[in-house]
C-alpha cells in the first residue's frame, strides 16, 4: 500500500499537534542563560536560552512581558511556558508565559573578570593609545574572507578614498582556533613595514560568537602591536575586550572603515576653501597696499617720488609672487585630482570590461554567485561593446 504524500503544511501542522498535546512539553519550566536577545518594536521579545551544550529559541509575547523585566545578554533565568512549532518555517521554540532572573551567566562573569584584570594592568589606559594616521597609504584588514564585514569595509574605503591600498589577512572569527588565528595575523602584519593602520573586524553576533575577541591572548597581542589598531567588532551595542584595549573602537565594521581614511570629497572641498581663503587674503593685502599708496601720494612731496616708484615695484613683485604661488597651487591641486580621477576610473567596471572581462545578467539583474543560475536559464553576457544572449546548458563547479 502506497503512503499518501503529505504537503509541508500538513506535516508541520501534524508535528505542532503532537507537541502541543504532550503534557510535559506543554507545561515546561527551564533554566538557562540569555543569548541573542532582540526586543522587537512591537514589544515582543525574541531570544535563546542556552547551557554549556545546547540552546533553544524562545519568544515572549508583549502581554506576557513583566513591567519590571530587565533582560540582557548573559543573565541566568528560569522560564515557564510551552513548546510549539512555528509552522511557517518549521522551527520549534519555547513560548514563555513567565520568567524570573537568577543572575549573571558564566561567560559574562569571565568577561568581567578579564576586563578588571587587564584594566588593573593598564592595558586600557589612554596614555598607551596610538594615534590613527589621518591619511594612511596602506591599511591591513583582519577579518573573515566570507563575511559581510569585509565587503562593507572595502565598499566604504573605495567610496571615501580609493587611493589607499587595502591588505587583507583572512582569519577565522569564531571557534576554537580563531583566537590563535587572530593573534598570528596581528603579529604577521606587525612584521611588515608598509602597514599604517590595522582594522580588526567582525559582524554582529551573540557573546559566544564574539568570544574570540574576549580572549586574553588576543587582547595582549593588540596591546603589543606597534601599528595602531581599530577594533570594529559586531554592532554598536556589542562590546568586547578588544574594543577596550585597541587604539580606537568603531561601533561597526563600516564605521571602522569610515574613520580609517579621509573623504576624497571632503579633501577637495577643503582645498577649494583654502584656495578661496588665500585669494581673499591676497586681495585684501593688495587692496591695503593700494590704499596706503594712494594716501601717501596725496601728502608726499616731489622729493619722495622715487620712494613711490620703489613701492610700485614692490607691489608689482608682490603681485607676481602671488600669481606664481597661485599657479603652483592650482597645478598641484589639478595633478592630485587627475591622479585620484585615474584611480577612480581604474576601479570602474567599464575599465575592467575594456580589458576583456565580461558581466553576466539574468532577468536584468547582475549575477554575482553562480549558485543563482540553473541549466536552461537565459542569460545576457555583457562585453564592453556588445551583449550576447545565451542559454545555459550545463553548470560545472571549478575548484
Amino acid at each position: 500500500m502506497k503512503l499518501k504524500a503529505l504537503s509541508i503544511s500538513e506535516v508541520n501542522s501534524y508535528i505542532k499537534r503532537i507537541l502541543t498535546n504532550d503534557p510535559i512539553l506543554y507545561n515546561l519550566k527551564v533554566k538557562g542563560e540569555v543569548s541573542n536577545l532582540k526586543i522587537h518594536t512591537s514589544g515582543h521579545i525574541y531570544m535563546s536560552l542556552k547551557d554549556n551544550k545546547s540552546k533553544i529559541n524562545c519568544v515572549i509575547f508583549k502581554n506576557n512581558v513583566p513591567k519590571d523585566l530587565n533582560l540582557r545578554e548573559g543573565l541566568e533565568v528560569r522560564a515557564s511556558g510551552y513548546i510549539s512549532l512555528y509552522e511557517k518555517d518549521g522551527s520549534y521554540q519555547l513560548y514563555i508565559n513567565s520568567i524570573d532572573v537568577d543572575g549573571i551567566g558564566n561567560l559574562h562573569v569571565e568577561f568581567e573578570k578579564l576586563k578588571a584584570k587587564l584594566q588593573n594592568e593598564g592595558l586600557f589606559d589612554p596614555k598607551y593609545k596610538k594615534e590613527i594616521p589621518s591619511i594612511p597609504k596602506d591599511i591591513g584588514v583582519i577579518t573573515s574572507l566570507t563575511g559581510a564585514a569585509l565587503r562593507d569595509i572595502i565598499n566604504v574605503i573605495s567610496r571615501r578614498y580609493p587611493k589607499v591600498n587595502v591588505r587583507i589577512y583572512p582569519v577565522l572569527v569564531q571557534g576554537d582556533k580563531s583566537a590563535d588565528d587572530i593573534v598570528y595575523a596581528i603579529d604577521f602584519l606587525n612584521k611588515r613595514e608598509d602597514i599604517d593602520v590595522i582594522i580588526l573586524a567582525r559582524g554582529g553576533g551573540s557573546i559566544e560568537e564574539l568570544w574570540s575577541f574576549n580572549e586574553e591572548k588576543v587582547a595582549r597581542s593588540i596591546f603589543a602591536s606597534r601599528i595602531p589598531i581599530i577594533s570594529a567588532i559586531g554592532h554598536e551595542t556589542d562590546f568586547t575586550i578588544s574594543d577596550f584595549v585597541s587604539d580606537l573602537r568603531a561601533p561597526t565594521p563600516s564605521a571602522g572603515a569610515e574613520i580609517s581614511v579621509p573623504s576624497y570629497l571632503d579633501m577637495r572641498e577643503k582645498l577649494y576653501i583654502s584656495k578661496n581663503r588665500i585669494n581673499k587674503v591676497f586681495e585684501n593685502k593688495v587692496y591695503t597696499y593700494k590704499k596706503d599708496l594712494h594716501n601717501t601720494k596725496k601728502y608726499m612731496d616731489i622729493n619722495y617720488r622715487e620712494t613711490i616708484k620703489d613701492k610700485l615695484i614692490d607691489m608689482d613683485n608682490c603681485l607676481k609672487d602671488i600669481e606664481n604661488n597661485m599657479n603652483k597651487k592650482l597645478i598641484l591641486t589639478r595633478n592630485e585630482l587627475d591622479y585620484i580621477g585615474q584611480n577612480l576610473n581604474n576601479l570602474s567596471p567599464l575599465s575592467v570590461m575594456s580589458r576583456g572581462y565580461t558581466l553576466v545578467e539574468k532577468d536584468d539583474k547582475l549575477v554575482k554567485n553562480p549558485k543563482n543560475l540553473r541549466p536552461g536559464d537565459n542569460i545576457n553576457v555583457l562585453f564592453e561593446k556588445a551583449c550576447v544572449n545565451c542559454k545555459i546548458q550545463n553548470i560545472k563547479e571549478v575548484d
